[in-house]
């Protein structure tokens, strides 16, 4: 279910140092649910709020790519594909031959060239 986010989450928390009882008492949570989190049986939670008390009680600091990383490690757990990328719609007109070349399907050189040109131009941020 939410196993790469659980552990993530836990990794995290490990590198505050804190135990599993020490990190839920001192931000309020339930030690249940976020032992349940970290073990991958509940899903990361849905709501960017939580979210972000989440990433922050992990001292995560907001706008880093571990901050980024986190909600889109959140969104996939849940299958789902972050906003930012389903907000351009050049990317997501090639988002099919990312999954074909995911399950390791053969591209054309075509096909390929096309998904190079896209990702240079992501990646100069035009």
């Amino acid at each position: 279910m939410g196993l790469i986010f659980g552990e993530y989450f836990r990794k995290r928390r490990l590198k505050i140092g804190m135990t599993l009882r020490q990190f839920c008492l001192e931000n309020g949570l339930d030690a249940g649910n976020i032992s349940k989190i970290e073990r991958g049986i509940l899903p990361p939670p849905q709501s960017r709020e939580k979210l972000e008390k989440y990433a922050q009680f992990l001292g995560i600091e907001e706008g880093s790519d571990e901050w980024l990383d986190f909600f889109d490690i959140a969104r996939t757990d849940l299958g789902r594909i972050p906003e930012e990328i389903l907000a351009d719609k050049d990317i997501v007109a090639h988002l099919p031959l990312v999954f074909r070349t995911l399950k390791g399907q053969k591209l054309t050189g075509e096909q390929l060239e096309k998904l190079a040109r896209e990702l240079k131009r992501l990646n100069d941020g035009e």
